[in-house]
């Protein structure tokens, strides 16, 4: 795989800031804390969520489906495994259930798919709440450990790292090449011999299972999980939101999304509780009709017009002159 030097330097030029990020803990506490936890959260959410969405244009509102599953994995399992254990029950549980969605839903059209998956949070919910009904007597499972909010941040950063590095080398493979042309034309993806089905089912196990692996980080933050709690469906849309404002055409595009909208959903939610989701879905719109390629696509566009204009000058004048 040929490299070139300028992606290299990016990508070490971004290690390196993941490496002074690590120091935060140590130099904040309190309200600060708790905010980078959820920053990171959802910067390691979005970018797994690009993965698959960004190179296929296939929105996905299964987040929050992937999340409880990996929530639960360690809330069922916390008392008899150690976490890193938990953490790969829950690779494992992400993954397979990706595989199973999108066995049975990525060859239909980008509606249906959409729907179905908006869907699978809820009836996964409504699956462990008549479980734990009938057979467990309550409904909510404790999660006990000695994780701090520090701990949870390093854990979450971590795991960005791992999400973005992992991106980078499949866009760089030929995976990668074949979600582009499949987003591009999936007819023709299919004349040149590209498995349209088999590579959207990898990319989206793989989105799963990242995902997966943020909610089995963040089950010991809750302390007590409740199936509303490990499935809320506002997770898959804001998961969206912040991806789609910050832009899905290149791999870091979400995370610009992400700090933003993080901290402006910190104040709405404290403050307007009960209107955060009509907000939510005004955001939406207005991304969707104002910023339809993202901060990042918006900035690309108008860096490419710039310029497209300065190399058009010289011959402009040239032609003056004479």
């Amino acid at each position: 795989m040929n490299i070139p030097r300028n992606e290299l330097l990016a990508l070490g030029a971004g290690l390196a800031g993941a490496a002074v990020l690590a120091f935060l803990p140590l130099v904040t506490e309190g309200f600060w804390l708790s905010l980078s936890v959820n920053i990171m959260l959802y910067a390691a959410i979005c970018t797994a969520w690009a993965l698959f969405s960004g190179p296929t244009y296939l929105v996905s509102l299964a987040s929050a489906a992937f999340f409880g599953v990996g929530t639960y994995s360690v809330a069922i399992f916390i008392d008899v495994l150690p976490f890193p254990a938990l953490i790969l029950i829950a690779v494992v549980a992400g993954a397979l259930l990706a595989t199973l969605v999108g066995l049975a839903t990525l060859r239909l059209s980008g509606v249906y798919f959409v729907i179905f998956t908006l869907g699978l949070a809820e009836l996964l919910g409504q699956i462990v709440t008549w479980v734990q009904t009938n057979f467990g007597g309550t409904i909510g499972l404790y999660v006990f450990t000695d994780f701090t909010e520090t701990h949870l941040y390093w854990m979450l950063l971590a795991l960005t790292v791992v999400v973005f590095v992992t991106g980078w080398l499949i866009n760089r493979s030929r995976l990668g090449l074949a979600l582009r042309i499949i987003g591009n034309d999936e007819a023709v993806a299919r004349h040149v011999g590209v498995d349209t089905a088999r590579t959207r089912v990898i990319l989206f196990a793989v989105s799963g299972a990242f995902i997966a692996v943020a909610g089995a980080i963040m089950a010991p933050r809750y302390g007590y999980i409740t199936p509303d709690a490990a499935f809320n469906p506002m997770t898959s849309f804001l998961v969206v939101i912040m991806a789609l404002l910050g832009g899905t055409r290149r791999l870091w595009g979400p995370l610009v999304g992400v700090v933003p909208f993080t901290v402006v959903m910190d104040f709405i939610s404290g403050h307007f509780p009960n209107q955060t989701a009509v907000i939510m879905g005004l955001a939406f719109l207005a991304i969707v009709y104002v910023l339809p390629d993202g901060v990042t696509g918006q900035l690309e566009t108008l860096f490419r017009r710039r310029r497209s204009i300065d190399k058009s000058l010289p011959a402009t004048t040239a032609e003056e002159g004479r």
